[in-house]
């Protein structure tokens, strides 16, 4: 099949399940259904995912690749680290934001007690994303300060996540507000610590 093709199935599959999540909540969305609303079989969506979390995980990685384009932005070298970590949240963010509501549902269905083996894989999809942002933020730490600037930023991360979850201002303004406000403090103790520049 040709990778284009692929890609654009791949989408609309990811689009479908969307959808039908935005209308009936993603603890009830089928695969079966899925396939039915794409026109293809059953087997061609095990050939593009193998389980219904792994949906989700596209999902999440649409967020990752609009957090990775924002660092393309004219100028974006000669922003200050919190500018850019502001910016590159606040784009995985806007990339999530037509279907939060199913977001907080997907969140939900992976800390079902049965679903153990989906908070493994969350924990590491919330580690990559960390990683990412650091890419994204140009962080150039190394060794100890590094360590401490993950467990921050990850914080951060998580904090950010749960806020925007809950957050029903127009253009989720008070989650940018929180950002701003813990990167002004992170900011802060950072400068403080020792071998700070």
């Amino acid at each position: 099949m040709d990778e284009r093709l692929r890609n654009d199935r791949r989408e609309a599959l990811i689009d479908a399940a969307l959808r039908l999540a935005d209308r009936v909540g993603w603890d009830r969305v089928l695969l079966h259904e899925v396939a039915d609303a794409t026109g293809l079989t059953l087997a061609e969506v095990a050939a593009h995912f193998a389980h219904k979390d792994a949906l989700a995980e596209a999902w999440f990685d649409r967020a990752d690749r609009r957090l990775l384009a924002v660092a393309q932005t004219p100028g974006w070298a000669a922003l200050d680290v919190p500018q850019r970590l502001h910016a590159a949240l606040l784009a995985w963010f806007d990339a999530l934001a037509p279907h939060r509501k199913t977001c907080l549902a997907m969140l939900g269905y992976k800390l079902q007690p049965e679903h153990l083996h989906l908070q493994v894989l969350g924990a590491l999809r919330v580690s990559r994303t960390v990683q990412w942002l650091r890419e994204v933020a140009r962080l150039p730490a190394t060794g100890w300060r590094r360590e401490l600037e993950e467990a921050a930023l990850t914080a951060l991360y998580l904090a950010a996540f749960a806020h925007w979850l809950r957050d029903d201002t127009p253009g989720s303004s008070a989650t940018r507000d929180f950002v701003m406000r813990w990167l002004a403090r992170a900011d802060g103790l950072a400068r403080r610590l020792p071998g700070a520049a």
